[in-house]
């Protein structure tokens, strides 16, 4: 993990990747971030975090006024953008 995270460049880059809104987007990332954190670890302290629950969890906030198919795609160019940079990865 050579590079840190920008924050602001990620946000324009989910912009320009999904058209959504620049306050959706820190939205969706400030509660997804809350739901990590809120995980629970395994044994071996890994976090295994499922997407649909993360989705439903998203969208069950009240400030959220979005549609499944926008928050999945925000995740999903917020996850391109990490692996592009190197700091996350998928675990099969």
């Amino acid at each position: 993990m050579s590079e840190q995270l920008n924050e602001q460049e990620l946000v324009q880059y989910i912009a320009g990747e999904t058209d959504a809104d620049e306050q959706l987007i820190k939205l969706v990332l400030k509660h997804e971030h809350a739901f990590i954190n809120n995980a629970k670890e395994d044994k071996n302290g890994e976090v295994d975090i499922d997407g649909d629950e993360l989705v439903d969890y998203i969208l069950s906030r009240s400030d959220v006024k979005s549609n499944e198919l926008i928050v999945e795609s925000i995740l999903e160019a917020e996850m391109d953008y990490l692996m592009d940079k190197g700091l996350a990865g998928y675990v099969d």
